[in-house]
């Protein structure tokens, strides 16, 4: 099993984080959307290289992270063109400027009632400066004849000019694990992004605990044992985000492959902790898939202490290694 943690310090999800790549925190929809934001941080291209190693060792040992990409992102590490379609999900309110530059009379744009020129505002964590879409920008105002063109170069400025040295060095990292950058443009062209993020973000659906118990073996214990059959009842009784946290506790793995606990490359297994304590709670080795449960005397006694490590705040830093 190979050496990566995801588990604090400097889990998965602060990577992801504002506090590196100005990215969506949090999994909103799961997405991480990159900024030209991030370059405040004088080692925020260092930060995307780094990422991109991260990427590419979770992909080669099928780790699932629970991150998916953002589709302009993922379109220019594949070398493909973003069009206005690809921004509509990623900036609604931009996206439907443009469509209504396209889509209006041409006796009003060319009136100059919009005052738009090739240039537009931006907003560097608070400081606005204007940058020109193409040279002289400020001083070509938009009409009907070059509306097109001018939506093209907004999308491009946007989208692509703004982070390309973010994604060069994503990729440059991703390229130093897995493959050249020639090899490297063909893998991420060859798939559909949907493909993609289920290779890296894993499933969403609802944990199976018959396939996890099917997947689990003992040591120490029997399946048959009383303490193995409180430990499934109370899981069962556990809410779909407390099993995510215990199964994180358990592996470091938050978000099964596709095909569910088959797809690990390994099973999971619960040891006898050594313990006789009654007070002691589980503990794990992550690396190995297992869990060490003390032999609790009663089924309250071991869902308080089951229902106790499936605290995120407790799952992330105790017990595990």
């Amino acid at each position: 099993w190979p050496s990566i943690s995801f588990g604090p310090p400097g889990n998965i999800d602060d990577l992801f984080s504002f506090g590196f790549f100005a990215a969506i925190p949090a999994f909103l929809c799961g997405v991480c959307q990159y900024y030209a934001a991030s370059s405040v941080d004088p080692l925020h291209l260092k930060y995307f290289s780094f990422s991109g190693r991260v990427i590419a060792l979770a992909l080669m040992h099928k780790v699932q992270v629970g991150v998916v990409f953002d589709r302009m992102f993922f379109l220019q590490l594949a070398g493909r063109s973003v069009t206005l379609e690809d921004v509509c999900d990623a900036d609604p309110i931009l996206y439907m400027s443009c469509k209504q530059i396209l889509e209006m009379d041409a006796a009003i744009l060319d009136s100059d009632a919009l005052g738009l020129t090739f240039a537009r505002e931006i907003d560097m964590m608070g400081s606005k400066r204007t940058v020109e879409l193409c040279p002289g920008g400020k001083d070509i105002i938009v009409n009907s004849r070059n509306r097109e063109e001018y939506v093209r170069l907004m999308i491009k400025h946007c989208f692509v000019t703004s982070i390309s040295e973010q994604v060069a060095h994503f990729a440059q990292g991703f390229g130093d694990i897995l493959s050249n950058s020639r090899h490297q443009r063909f893998f991420f062209d060859s798939m559909d992004l949907k493909d993609f993020d289920r290779m890296l973000g894993g499933s969403n659906n609802v944990i199976n605990v018959k396939d996890w118990k099917e997947h689990t073996e003992y040591n120490g214990y029997k399946s048959k044992d009383r303490q193995i059959y409180w430990f499934w009842k109370v899981v069962e009784s556990m809410s779909e985000e407390q099993r995510r946290v215990l199964l994180f506790f358990w592996t470091s793995i938050k978000y099964l492959p596709v095909d569910g606990f088959g797809g690990l490359p390994s099973r999971l297994y619960i040891y006898k902790s050594s313990s006789d304590s009654q007070e002691c709670l589980p503990t794990s080795h992550t690396c190995f898939y297992r869990l060490c449960l003390p032999a609790y005397g009663t089924k309250s006694m071991m869902h308080d202490r089951l229902q106790l490590i499936s605290q995120e705040h407790i799952s992330c830093s105790f017990g595990t290694s």
